[in-house]
């Protein structure tokens, strides 16, 4: 999920482990179970390169911030019950290498990145831009 934001900071344990001054986005990573690592460079691309800052321009273009943190929660299954199951999110174990893939190569673009802390519990903050969010697949 993909927030476009005028800033936003992750904080863990009260301390700001990443921060970014916009215009730019806040990206919540998720993993499912079936990605592989050569989809890392295909969401770099379409991160940097998503046309939804102001006057549709990318963070390409601007050379604006990206702030990148892992989130397993938005695969979530919430169809039956009252409580999510969490079976589609990637092991951590597979997850933390894609997400540190993903943040690489939007770095090697060229991209200003900050990141929170894999596996953390981390506070984020936000102030959304519009709002305008929208769901980024590959």
């Amino acid at each position: 999920m993909v927030t476009r934001v005028t800033r936003a900071a992750v904080r863990v344990d009260g301390q700001v482990v990443g921060e970014i001054d916009g215009p730019g986005l806040l990206v919540l990573l998720g993993v499912h179970r079936d990605d592989t690592v050569a989809a890392a460079p295909v969401m770099a691309r379409k991160l940097h390169e998503l046309r939804i800052l102001p006057g549709e321009v990318s963070c390409a273009d601007a050379g604006a911030p990206l702030l990148v943190v892992s989130q397993f929660t938005l695969y979530g299954e919430t169809r039956k019950g009252r409580r999510p199951s969490w079976s589609a999110a990637a092991a951590p174990e597979k997850a933390e290498p894609l997400v540190e893939a993903v943040v690489a190569a939007l770095r090697e673009r060229g991209a200003p990145v900050a990141t929170g802390v894999f596996g953390a519990m981390m506070a984020v903050e936000s102030v959304n831009d519009g709002p305008f969010t929208v769901l980024v697949e590959v």
